[in-house]
Order: C-alpha cells, then sequence, then structure tokens
C-alpha cells in the first residue's frame, strides 16, 4: 500500500502575507465604506489611479512620467465624474483612455479596454454606495470577497482540474464552483435580511461570475505581457489590479445590469 503524500508546504506559502496584507486593505475599505461620501470617492479615486499606474507599467515599462500622469488623470476624472450631471460624467471617464491612447507605443486596444473598465467600474462602485446606501454597497463587496476567499481555499484543498491552466495555471474549477456556492449564500442571507425578492441569490451567482471574468481578462492580459503581477505594492498579492480585478469585472456589470433589472429585486 502506497502512504499518502506528504503535504505540500509550498501550497500554502502565501498564505502569511496574503492575510496580512488582505487585513490591512480590509480595514482601509470598511473606513472608507462605512464613511462613504467625499472619503469614500477619493479613496476609489486614488484606487482607479494607481490601477491605471499599474497598467501603464505594464504596458510600457520604464516610462515612469507617462503612468503617473495617466494615473493622476484617472484619479481626478473618477472624483469630479460623481460630482458633476451624468452628461458631462461620461466623456470625462471616458477621456483618460483616449489620452493615454497617444502615449503607447503598443497594445493601445489592450489599454483602452481596461482604462474605460476601470473609470466605469470606480464610478459604478460610488452610485452603488451614494444612490442604494451601505447595506448594498457591503453586498456587493461580500459577495466579491466571498467568491475570491472560498474559491482560493476550495481550489488548494479539494483541487481537481484546472480552469485555464496555460493563463491561471492555480486555478481550478472546484475553486471557481464553490465562489459561486459562496456568493451564493450571501445572497440568500441578504434576501432574508433585507426582504428583497429571492432572485438576489441569481443575481449574485452572477455578479461571482463576473468578477471571476474580472479576475480572468487580467490573468490574460498578464500573460500576453509575460508579467506575474501588475506590481510588488501588495505583499502576497501583487499589485492593486490583481487584487481589484474582481471588483471591476463585478462593480462593471452591476453598473450594467442595474439599468435594466430594477435593482434591488422588487424595487421596480
Amino acid at each position: 500500500m502506497n502512504s499518502p503524500a506528504p503535504p505540500n508546504p509550498e501550497r500554502w506559502s502565501d498564505l502569511s502575507p496574503r492575510l496580512i496584507s488582505a487585513g490591512a486593505m480590509v480595514l482601509i475599505g470598511a473606513v472608507g465604506i462605512w464613511m462613504g461620501g467625499h472619503v469614500f470617492h477619493l479613496l476609489v479615486a486614488i484606487i482607479c489611479g494607481l490601477m491605471v499606474w499599474e497598467l501603464v507599467g505594464m504596458l510600457r515599462p520604464g516610462v515612469r512620467d507617462v503612468a503617473l500622469k495617466l494615473g493622476a488623470l484617472t484619479g481626478v476624472a473618477v472624483l469630479l465624474s460623481v460630482y458633476l450631471p451624468i452628461g458631462f460624467a461620461l466623456p470625462l471617464l471616458l477621456a483618460p483612455a483616449l489620452v493615454g491612447f497617444g502615449q503607447l507605443e503598443r497594445n493601445r486596444t489592450i489599454f483602452m479596454a481596461f482604462t474605460v473598465m476601470i473609470l466605469m467600474a470606480g464610478f459604478g462602485m460610488m452610485q452603488v454606495r451614494d444612490d442604494m446606501g451601505l447595506g448594498w454597497m457591503l453586498w456587493l463587496v461580500l459577495v466579491v470577497v466571498v467568491t475570491d476567499v472560498v474559491g482560493y481555499f476550495a481550489g488548494r484543498a479539494i483541487g481537481g482540474p484546472k480552469f485555464w491552466p496555460k493563463v491561471s495555471p492555480k486555478k481550478t474549477w472546484s475553486g471557481t464552483a464553490a465562489g459561486w456556492v459562496g456568493a451564493a449564500a450571501v445572497g440568500l442571507l441578504f434576501s432574508i435580511n433585507t426582504g428583497v425578492g429571492i432572485e438576489l441569490v441569481g443575481i449574485s451567482i452572477a455578479i461571482s461570475m463576473a468578477s471571476q471574468m474580472g479576475d480572468i481578462a487580467e490573468s490574460g492580459m498578464k500573460r500576453k505581457l509575460g508579467v506575474k503581477d501588475s506590481s510588488n505594492l501588495i505583499p502576497g498579492h501583487g499589485g492593486l489590479m490583481d487584487r481589484f480585478d474582481g471588483m471591476l469585472g463585478a462593480a462593471l456589470f452591476l453598473l450594467i445590469i442595474g439599468q435594466f433589472i430594477g435593482f434591488p429585486p422588487g424595487a421596480g
């Protein structure tokens, strides 16, 4: 009889710095979400600006001044957009993508697509917090976080077939499906405690899928560019894009579907 394989310490080697960094991010994010208003707007603007800074750093390494300028422009655009009428906010949200188009020698389509995604997702998060309140902003964050955390632990504990081994070798189908289950649990909990329709469970699963799509899109881009992390800003997590790629997909998806489904469910 073959003896069981010894545990692989590398499987959990990044857990300690990942947990410490995650705790710091949760604290900062919780304070910003709780306070809302100008504080939350500024936090979102800073995050969006840093993500575009990281994006430019991946697409055009070594040109720090361009990355800083486009990151600053993005942050200012996101911050101003929430205080302007929507008719003036929309062109402002698209402007950094077009400005940056002329600053890059290659991968311009990637830059435009991800920059628009970052800007619109940032605007969407501010709209959720301002218009729907603290509770629904917490729901959105919890769906994304639970999808990631449950998927992380389930994928490493269960293993099994890989989701997309050529691009993201650590992701498994077990972790992906576990993320959906976790998101469904969050949706069920909120539907019970808020009195909204049970459709929130399905919407939560869809938001979970959208967050995973954001993660996949960023992983595919990094594979194409030959980089491991978007930056080294966050120990154990890489860069802000590595940590917030799921939120980008989720917030953008909610911003789009919110125009059609009457969110929260039962709101008309």
